[in-house]
């Protein structure tokens, strides 16, 4: 199956004119992979009025599948069958979809990473918003942002300590029994095995 998308017209927050806007429905990375890229730096989600050129995000259900995974961005719980072979998750926003995306093409696993999130949080003493950017260095430190005062902070993150997650999760069977389907594996879901 190819990627499909269908042309949505919407008008301007800032001039108030309509135009149209490419808005993918499925995007298949294996057909077309030079949509990895696009899903990746947010590029594939911004809408661009041509007249004042406004930018803004495009927000809508959408379902992202590669050799990886298979990630579905929808505000409501969704039911799939047939995901052997690949990890199936469920986001709420465009911005966890990116960031599901970059995890799997790192190489990485969510759960540690997400895992790997509440433990930074917890030695930073912040309740801040971590996401993952990349990995970094010939150690393949962990980049996460977070915002901050009104900018973007980072803060590289050991391997080691991803790898002690990973050691974690390894351990507790009911982590890896909670992944059948398609759960959304975010803070709380990780939270959730540690009360």
């Amino acid at each position: 199956m190819s990627s499909s998308f269908s042309n949505v017209t919407f008008r301007c927050a800032r001039c108030s004119r309509q135009y149209q806007a490419p808005v993918y429905t499925y995007i298949d990375a294996v057909s077309n992979p030079s949509l990895t890229a696009r899903v990746a730096d947010g590029s594939l989600f911004v809408r661009e009025c041509p007249v004042c050129g406004c930018r803004e995000l495009i927000s809508s259900p959408v379902v992202y599948k590669d050799d990886r995974c298979l990630i579905c961005l929808s505000d409501r719980p969704l039911a799939v069958e047939g995901l052997e072979g690949v990890h199936g998750r469920l986001v709420r926003d465009t911005g966890s979809l990116i960031e599901k995306v970059k995890i799997f093409q790192a190489g990485l696993d969510d759960v540690a990473i997400e895992l790997t999130k509440f433990v930074t949080r917890s030695e930073l003493g912040k309740d801040v918003t971590l996401r993952f950017l990349r990995t970094d260095g010939a150690d393949n430190e962990i980049i996460f942002t977070y915002p901050a005062d009104g900018h973007m902070e980072m803060i590289a993150v050991g391997i080691n300590v991803y790898e002690d997650c990973c050691g974690i999760i390894s351990r507790n069977p009911a982590m890896t029994e909670g992944l059948a389907g398609l759960p959304c594996v975010d803070g709380e879901w990780v939270e959730s095995f540690l009360r």
